[in-house]
């Protein structure tokens, strides 16, 4: 039962933090293209990364702070749901090329955010 109020609180941790930056980079860059949802995509990634590869090599943590941290913050801030939908909403506008782009570079990106993070601890830690 911790482990789950740990996800829980962590997943509303990380799901607040999501909203408020993505309002603030579609402030900043405008409501044309998903930007806000691509950045916390790939930010996100990368810090899994960081956190993963600092949990396997260096640090002992219980459990329930792996839940709280990897599953509860991480899983709430970075969402591919959101990316789903916005996907979609792209399609449905006939803004194929934006879509397609999109697509590739959240997918694209996050996962070369992820080996970012697992090199960049590999590197400095090692």
């Amino acid at each position: 039962m911790n482990s789950i109020f740990a996800v829980a609180v962590g997943g509303a941790i990380g799901s607040v933090l999501r909203y408020l930056f993505n309002i603030q980079i579609t402030r900043a860059f405008g409501f044309n293209f998903p930007w806000g949802i691509l950045a916390v995509n790939i930010i996100g990634c990368f810090a899994m990364g960081l956190i993963a590869e600092s949990f396997a090599l260096r640090f002992n943590v219980s459990q329930e702070m792996r839940s709280f941290i990897m599953t509860g913050i991480m899983g709430g801030f970075t969402t591919f749901s959101a990316f789903a939908l916005d996907a979609g909403n792209l399609i449905e506008r006939d803004a194929f090329g934006l879509a397609g782009l999109y697509i590739a570079a959240s997918v694209g990106g996050s996962i070369l955010a992820l080996f970012l993070g697992l090199w960049a601890v590999r590197t400095v830690l090692a």
